[in-house]
């Protein structure tokens, strides 16, 4: 996972995604491809952008793709897997479920690759999805407090 953050907008830019998959022994790589990289995305989403939000009285605000963001082709970069060819001995076939790594991992690599990349201002990743916005804040709290020492 590489990242940057872009010191004007706070947008995060996903440079590059290695994903590695074991699914058993493969019936069509093509298929476990899009599987992992529809996951990835989805991953990428509820990292970077995907929040259901609630006013104070309750009334749902991101009802709509209008107001809920997700990634689109631009923000999802592109994605070398790298497939664990190992049959399971415990299924017939020596087949395995696909896809959890990249919904499942993926929110945890950003938000380390963000802490990393926070780490020189002392800023820490405790929430996600880390958004445009809550990374400006995040990054003008620590620098307020920096500032306030």
């Amino acid at each position: 996972m590489a990242l940057e953050i872009d010191p004007e907008t706070y947008k995060v830019t996903l440079n590059r995604y290695v994903v590695a998959e074991d699914c058993g022994r493969m019936i069509n790589p093509m298929i476990v491809d899009g599987q992992v990289h529809g996951a990835v995305a989805q991953g990428i989403g509820a990292a970077l952008y995907e929040e259901v939000i609630y006013d104070d009285a309750g009334q749902l605000l991101t009802a709509s793709l209008a107001d809920y963001a997700i990634p689109t082709a631009g923000e999802v970069p592109a994605i070398k897997t790298v497939h664990l060819d190992a049959a399971s001995p415990s299924t017939v076939g020596g087949f395995r479920g696909m896809g959890e790594g990249g919904t499942i991992g993926a929110p945890a690599a950003i938000a380390n690759a963000l802490a990393d990349a926070l780490a020189p201002l002392g800023a820490e990743i405790f929430e996600l999805p880390m958004t445009s916005e809550r990374l400006f804040r995040l990054i003008e709290m620590v620098k307020g407090r920096v500032q306030g020492e």
